[in-house]
């Protein structure tokens, strides 16, 4: 609400809102990996330790009821936004000590809690707070905004280390062993970089985000509460065919999970361990570029499943978002120099990456979300996808280890396979109750 009482314009308050919801999903997800690789972890701790840190967006259905029940939206995403403050300014300190790794992983897990708490408290006050044709006229706005932090995190801060360390370290000898200490200086400088983003996020939203009240239907107490998520629940494995369509939804991104942690890594990796050796500026690049070329994928997913329907697409999309994975295949065989090149044959799978996401979206927006509960429903599928990429994400590095990078993404290859073929299987309701809903 704006200082005179009124309801601020949605463009005032929506793209800063899913920028704040990005950044700090992100952060946690992907650029958590790439710090722990600059302090000198190994592939395997890695991937276990950022792969596990899905949980939170697993879990959030669980928890989605009781935002209802206590003060407004508002006063969640204004306290989650504040409560990642506080752990973002508390990582960069944190680098500072010795026992370092269990308080940043404490930290990394605290913030990603608070990052799901604040994305179901967003998507309420966007849902109540904007009417239906808002809601269409800004989902691209939405979705840009998000992809913005993106962009932010995974490209600017990262290239931003490179040139942090360059001045941290001054010309200073590496040590014999372990990380160069510039690196804890430059991670710490990043992380307060976020602080402070999102820090400027809650007091712009403070003045400006609406309330997002109850909505009408909202359960009035705990018990309540709960009796309604069992409701919920008992309903969404009841739909016909959910179990086929729980298994489209957890297998489509299944390679994806893979390459998620262990693709940054192997374009970090020493040339000598088989990885491309490109250092943190020039891979920021790459992951802007990269969530650019992402967001052209998803408009042209968009638009062919508007043009042809999602039933007739979405063996296409699943075949975009799972062949492109060969160009890891590729760059760990071919090992090319030129950095035009490798950025080329990374943006390839990025844009293979966006133009397959749209089919799972909407199938789950469009095939297991209908009915009663459909933002809940909404949830527990976005839950299932998340829960796919957290187990492939933890056990992607040890694989890796154990095969090498070649063989690593020969078996990413095998993996793309099962997604394809599940794809083709997939059900569907009939065309006239998608059309109803």
């Amino acid at each position: 609400m704006t200082g005179d009482g009124r309801r601020a314009h949605p463009l005032l308050w929506v793209p800063s809102l899913y920028f704040a919801m990005g950044t700090p999903m992100i952060a946690v997800s992907v650029v958590a990996a790439i710090m722990y690789k600059n302090l000198g972890l190994g592939n395997g701790e890695i991937a276990a330790y950022t792969g596990a840190m899905y949980l939170p967006w697993v879990l959030k259905p669980l928890w989605a009821p009781l935002v209802e029940l206590f003060r407004t939206k508002k006063f969640f995403v204004l306290a989650m936004e504040a409560a990642m403050v506080a752990t973002f300014a508390c990582l960069a300190f944190a680098l500072r000590l010795p026992i370092y790794l269990p308080l940043t992983i404490a930290l990394f897990w605290i913030t990603g809690f608070a990052s799901a708490t604040q994305d179901i408290a967003g998507d309420g006050v966007y849902l109540i707070s904007s009417t239906p044709k808002e809601q269409a006229l800004y989902i691209g706005v939405q979705g840009a905004a998000w992809n913005l932090g993106r962009v932010l995190v995974s490209g600017s801060l990262v290239s931003l280390t490179k040139f942090l360390f360059d001045w941290a370290a001054d010309g200073k000898p590496a040590p014999a062993s372990g990380p160069h200490p510039a690196w804890f200086t430059a991670w710490m400088i990043v992380m307060l970089l976020i602080a402070a983003i999102l820090g400027a996020a809650a007091l712009w939203h403070y003045y400006l985000l609406p309330p997002g009240a109850k909505a009408p239907d909202a359960a009035t107490n705990v018990s309540e509460a709960l009796r309604t998520t069992g409701d919920a629940w008992a309903s969404f494995f009841g739909k016909p065919r959910i179990w086929m369509m729980i298994t489209a939804v957890f297998f489509y991104r299944f390679a994806e999970g893979f390459i998620e942690k262990i693709g940054p890594l192997f374009l970090m990796d020493k040339r000598i361990d088989g990885g491309l050796g490109l250092d943190n500026m020039v891979l920021g690049h790459i992951n802007a570029a990269g969530t650019i070329v992402f967001v052209g994928g998803t408009l042209l997913g968009g638009l062919l499943a508007a043009k042809f329907t999602l039933r007739r697409v979405f063996v296409v999309l699943a075949f975009a978002l799972n062949v492109p994975h060969i160009t890891y295949f590729y760059l760990s065989h071919a090992m090319p120099t030129s950095l035009t090149w490798i950025a080329c044959v990374v943006l390839v799978e990025k844009f293979g990456y966006g133009l397959g996401t749209v089919g799972m979206m909407l199938y789950m927006m469009q095939q297991m979300s209908p009915g009663r509960y459909r933002t809940a429903h909404y949830a527990f599928a976005t839950g299932i996808m998340a829960l796919a990429m957290m187990l492939t994400g933890m056990v992607s590095g040890r694989i890796q280890v154990w095969l090498h990078y070649p063989m690593f993404f020969a078996f990413v290859l095998a993996a793309s396979i099962p997604p394809i073929v599940i794809a083709w299987f997939a059900p569907f309701r009939p065309e006239s109750e998608t059309a109803e809903s």
